[in-house]
């Protein structure tokens, strides 16, 4: 059967309300991710929208009740991990490295909380079947 998804459109992450200037210094100014105007119907809900170079998109949602996701996380990619955490360390971001998955990485947390990765490359991947 050939498969129904043609692939990723975005991601969502929670944050607590009144959340936009600090995802936007966080998402924007950090990571230079550039902030995409949301839809309009979607306005008034607060939150922000970035976009990612691949055209996927990183959403984040106002939670009324905001807890920060400790395990679940979005994984970003970047073609220097090295020079990203040298970034890091210029701008006071803490992370930890790790390799178990085969591949470079840190995991981090944005200001409200949640977990973050960024791998340097991609994960690697082979159908089971």
């Amino acid at each position: 059967m050939p498969s129904l998804i043609s692939g990723l459109d975005h991601v969502q992450i929670e944050a607590p309300a009144g959340c936009e200037q600090q995802a936007s210094a966080f998402f924007g100014d950090f990571l230079g991710m550039p902030e995409l105007l949301k839809p309009e119907g979607l306005r008034t809900r607060g939150g922000v929208w970035f976009g990612l170079p691949d055209g996927r998109q990183l959403h984040i949602g106002v939670a009324p009740d905001f807890v920060p996701r400790e395990k679940g996380h979005p994984a970003l990619r970047c073609a220097d991990l090295a020079a990203f955490q040298a970034h890091c360390d210029a701008h006071a971001v803490a992370y930890r490295t790790d390799a178990e998955a085969g591949v470079p990485r840190v995991f981090l947390k944005d200001p409200f909380g949640n977990r973050l990765e960024v791998v340097e490359g991609a994960h690697p991947s082979q159908p089971l079947g």
